[in-house]
């Protein structure tokens, strides 16, 4: 019963990220959503007994491409209305 719980928990978690990631303007806090969401999914296949793809989500999911998202932002606009904004003035 407490597993159950437990994986409840931890879907209403993934949901609540993804759609933050969805709906968040600034760009860093959904890539950190998205990290969530490798979290919580690398949780899940480690409880489905899959050991080896709960360490790949883990080491890709979360690392590498959170990594090279953040680098991404890092040397572009951080907020999607800083862009509108210029943009907008430019024409």
């Amino acid at each position: 019963m407490a597993i159950v719980l437990f994986l409840i928990v931890m879907a209403i978690i993934m949901i609540a990220a993804a759609i933050y990631a969805v709906m968040q303007k600034d760009l860093l806090y959904a890539v950190l959503a998205t990290g969530v969401i490798s979290v919580v999914l690398s949780v899940f296949f480690y409880l489905l007994q899959a050991p080896d793809v709960a360490i790949t989500e883990a080491a890709i999911g979360i690392a590498l491409t959170t990594i090279i998202f953040i680098i991404t932002i890092r040397n572009t606009s951080r907020d999607e209305d800083e862009y509108r904004d210029d943009h907008v003035e430019k024409f």
